[in-house]
């Protein structure tokens, strides 16, 4: 990141370094261990060594163990005779011999049906709990050979249990995970896919009481933050684990939330994974981003518009209904057969419209907090995490269309935070090497930026103006010598550079106008007529490149285009009515460079796949639910004191011109038929 010099802003937070590592990577934390007491588990149900350089591995509280022996037993046998015949089962089966390691296995078999008679339901649910407090003991026996006893074990309906057998399962967890690092992922895996949403069925098991999802989804999180302790080096295999199960973009809105939510209460606990959790989720974010723009855009400006209400009412209609349960807020695939393919279309870009407005609201919640106080650490930690998110994530994907309002809106916090946005889209805009296509990326992040900003103040757009001006002048003289018409593919950078000089003075002229005592507010048409004084190299810059060789006006967006030249006309800053006048007569097809050399495409019409496109990423916001987090950063357009009036009067005019050439015609034709 670099600052815009020369800014004057307030003293902020030390300068953070530019992170030097990919931020999708998966995390190496062997060697790292955090204090017992940030697990905040019960001290009578897991205990670990203090000591860092022991080996992690789980013991038993001799009164929990006393406990299980007085209070278990199964079928007459204690504890100890149903840990010996554990052991031999185990051991008989590396033997060849696998019948009482099959009866092991059966008792936590999904398939296996519950029992109508009460007494023998309890005393199954007794057996279960003294096997795994048995095999816990036994975990270092239980290695390859018994897999599917563990893949067993590991899919054992465990959430909806009673609070004395979740802790003997978490406990065995532990002690598996530690005597056997292979099975690691597995039980990560497991643990993880809760994390999308818990069924209210695994809180509703026969003879246990019931169990709520709140209280189900805190028992997974009560065993990842134990298994993270138990063993550190859990983290590097459990960062990939969540970027494989995060859910597809074509899965629901609920799926998506609930699954970020638990991300959040994850890096809570293991906060050595905040780096690839939010790089994962802007990851993410991105793509669904992509897709719902491309959708929209195949839509007409009407049916979006109604798919946005739609969005908003059936909002509100949730919010009045209050939450309901996740089995109910899912759509009904089976509705979907009697839809048409327009109306499945439609569904679908609406719920993807709404899922990215869920997503997002939620971000915006969750990163609020780290800018309470923009000056302190956190909050520069926090930002240097979303300057690198923008810079490998966002920045290089083509049409991100709101991700990236989560640096407009915290980059406004503080004047500090402006400078170093802006300063990252300057760098990366004239830094050399850079592909041509982030160049011209940066400097439309760079203008939209500056121009919608409500919180950039007039000293930094005059100040950017400058530098993309100086960086401007000097492309211009690199080129211009042996420029011999405008040429898109060749001038990349120029134009892009131009077309952002030009959109920032459409949006903000009033701010490069030099220090007057002129007052739009006291008088709105002070501007009209007058003669400006603006400020140092404005006009010169944009004179200079407009009337080169490289003919700017020609390959930057037309609407943009025309936008400047009527407010510069309006405000007697440049009159370029003549130069686009002449330029329609230019056939950008003949300037087209191959490998150096000139060539005509022979196709007159194709100037729009010659110009640049009008895409600047911070126009205005759709999403109708976490718009609210925006409204108070963003310019909206402002139109020019007269100009609107001008407008109405020359198509007045251009009407009467066009009803006066219709009269000609018709008296003409009637003259010729009575000469004839």
């Amino acid at each position: 990141m670099v600052s815009l010099v020369p800014l004057g802003t307030p003293a902020g937070p030390t300068k953070v370094s530019k992170p030097t590592k990919p931020l999708l990577r998966r995390s190496t934390l062997s060697g790292t261990i955090r204090k017992f007491e940030d697990t905040d588990l019960a001290s009578d149900l897991l205990s670990v060594p203090s000591s860092p350089n022991k080996r992690a591995r789980v013991t038993f509280n001799p009164e929990v163990e006393e406990k299980y022996v007085d209070e278990f037993s199964v079928k007459g046998r204690s504890l100890d005779l149903i840990r010996s015949e554990v052991k031999r089962a185990i051991e008989g089966h590396t033997k060849g011999n696998s019948e009482a390691y099959d009866n092991v296995k059966s008792l936590f078999s999904s398939k296996r049906q519950d029992d109508d008679d009460e007494d023998a339901e309890e005393q199954r649910r007794v057996e279960m709990k003294t096997y795994i407090i048995a095999l816990t003991g036994y975990t270092s026996l239980l290695n390859s050979n018994c897999s599917g006893l563990v893949k067993s074990l590991i899919h054992f309906q465990w959430l909806g249990r009673d609070e004395s057998s979740v802790k003997a399962y978490i406990h065995f967890l532990g002690s598996l995970a530690s005597a056997q690092g292979a099975y690691v992922g597995m039980i990560l895996g497991m643990l993880v896919d809760n994390f999308t949403g818990v069924r209210l069925s695994s809180g509703r098991l026969i003879g246990y009481p019931d169990v709520s999802r709140e209280q189900l989804t805190s028992r997974v999180h009560v065993a990842l933050k134990y298994l993270l302790r138990l063993v550190p080096s859990a983290s590097g295999t459990l960062s990939p684990i969540i970027s494989k199960k995060f859910p597809f973009s074509d899965e629901t809105k609920k799926a998506h939330v609930t699954y970020i939510q638990n991300l959040m209460r994850l890096i809570e606990y293991a906060p050595e994974l905040k780096s690839d959790v939010f790089a994962l989720i802007t990851d993410r974010l991105v793509k669904i981003d992509v897709q719902m723009q491309v959708n929209l855009e195949d839509l007409d400006d009407d049916v979006s518009a109604a798919i946005v209400s739609a969005v908003i009412s059936a909002t509100h209609s949730a919010e009045e209904a209050g939450e309901i349960s996740q089995s109910e807020s899912d759509p009904d695939s089976s509705d979907d057969e009697d839809l048409s393919s327009d109306m499945k279309q439609l569904k679908e870009v609406q719920a993807n419209v709404e899922k990215m407005d869920a997503i997002l609201d939620l971000l915006f919640n969750v990163y609020t907090p780290y800018f309470e106080d923009p000056n302190s650490i956190e909050a520069a930690n926090m930002f240097e995490t979303l300057i690198s998110h923008f810079t490998n994530i966002i920045l290089p994907t083509y049409r991100s269309r709101h991700t990236q309002f989560l640096l407009f809106h915290f980059a406004q916090k503080a004047d500090h935070l402006v400078d170093l946005f802006a300063g990252t889209c300057v760098q990366l805009a004239f830094e050399p090497g850079q592909p041509a296509v982030l160049k011209q990326s940066a400097a439309a992040y760079l203008a939209s930026f500056v121009a919608r900003g409500a919180h950039v103040e007039s000293h930094v757009v005059q100040t950017v103006f400058e530098l993309i001006g100086s960086n401007l002048n000097h492309l211009q003289q690199e080129n211009e010598a042996t420029c011999r018409g405008p040429d898109l593919k060749r001038y990349t950078t120029f134009y892009a550079m131009t077309q952002a000089l030009l959109y920032i003075f459409c949006f903000r002229w009033r701010d490069l106008i030099a220090p007057t005592e002129i007052l739009e507010e006291d008088d709105p048409l002070a501007f009209v007529g007058q003669n400006l004084e603006w400020t140092p190299g404005v006009k010169e810059t944009l004179h200079n490149a407009i009337y080169s060789k490289l003919n700017p006006l020609k390959i930057c967006s037309p609407p943009i285009v025309s936008e400047f030249a009527k407010i510069a006309n309006h405000l007697r800053f440049m009159y370029v009515y003549p130069l686009l006048e002449t330029n329609k007569r230019i056939r950008l097809s003949q300037f087209v460079s191959k490998n150096g050399a000139l060539r005509d495409t022979g196709n007159g019409n194709s100037d729009s796949w010659h110009q640049l496109d009008a895409y600047f990423p911070f126009d205005p916001y759709q999403l109708p639910v976490s718009k609210k987090w925006v409204e108070d950063d963003y310019v909206m357009w402002k139109g020019v004191p007269g100009l609107d009036q001008d407008d109405d009067d020359e198509d007045e005019t251009a009407d009467e011109d066009e009803e006066g050439e219709v009269d000609v015609d018709e008296e003409t034709a009637t003259d010729e038929e009575d000469d004839e």
